[in-house]
């Protein structure tokens, strides 16, 4: 049996319970007004690299095609500006000596940005591969066909093994733009190892935007060693390097 005492404090404590609000969720729970109104008016912002114009959209994918606008305002009303600008660009690296199978034509989109509000710098690690194995595709053809191509991407036989890379960060990139990526090999004195000199040229601003040099090494995927490849393998690349037309 509960004492009077006791039934009191029960009685009470009840009624405290049955007279308290429901609970709610502070306030610093939800944006405020003015909080949603900036981000707002910074996607509005013509001048903000994530800007989107009404009507249009950003692209689905890092594949899929992108329309520029034209830097020249001249040019923009013209039906081929794109097609101009693209082969501007590459006219400009066949003429310094980058091979014309080697150039790979990289779309940028919404995604490759940052908190920087310009392309991540390690994407351009992705752009410069891409380029790179393209001109692998290139150069085995002449070295072999079909087959050839398949053995060297698959890491079978005499292939290459990359061995350093660097990057030189010349301008920021944004959205929406295309870069077109040229490669063309360097030698030295080595039989095993030469440098593959890439760049990387912006349509929408014209001028090169980012420059790379990596070592590839022969490699004898066999054998698991590097190698020499062999007196035709080295005259097809030295040939390359000198009218920049590595073509199967």
């Amino acid at each position: 049996m509960f004492s009077s005492k006791r039934l009191v404090a029960l009685t009470h404590a009840r009624a405290l319970l049955r007279s308290r609000r429901p609970c709610s969720l502070p306030q610093t729970a939800s944006l405020s007004g003015s909080s949603i109104k900036s981000l707002q008016d910074a996607f509005r912002d013509p001048s903000s690299p994530f800007h989107i114009a009404p009507g249009q959209a950003g692209p689905e994918s890092p594949d899929s095609s992108l329309s520029l606008p034209d830097p020249t305002p001249s040019q923009s009303s013209h039906p081929t500006a794109v097609g101009s600008l693209a082969e501007n660009a590459r006219a400009k690296l066949i003429s310094m000596g980058y091979d014309a199978g080697s150039l790979w034509e990289q779309s940028i989109v919404w995604g490759h940005h940052d908190s920087f509000r310009h392309v991540n710098n390690a994407h351009y690690l992705r752009f410069i591969e891409s380029g790179r194995m393209l001109w692998l595709m290139a150069l085995g053809k002449v070295l072999g066909g079909e087959e050839r191509v398949k053995a060297m991407l698959a890491g079978q036989g005499v292939s290459f093994i990359l061995k350093s890379a660097n990057i030189n960060f010349r301008r920021p990139v944004t959205f929406p733009d295309t870069l077109l990526i040229g490669q063309r090999p360097i030698f030295s004195s080595s039989r095993t190892q030469f440098t593959l000199n890439a760049v990387l040229y912006s349509y929408a601003q014209q001028a090169i935007v980012a420059d790379s040099d990596s070592v590839l090494v022969w490699y004898d995927y066999d054998n698991l060693r590097k190698c020499d490849p062999g007196d035709d393998a080295w005259r097809i690349l030295k040939a390359a390097s000198h009218d920049g037309q590595v073509e199967g």
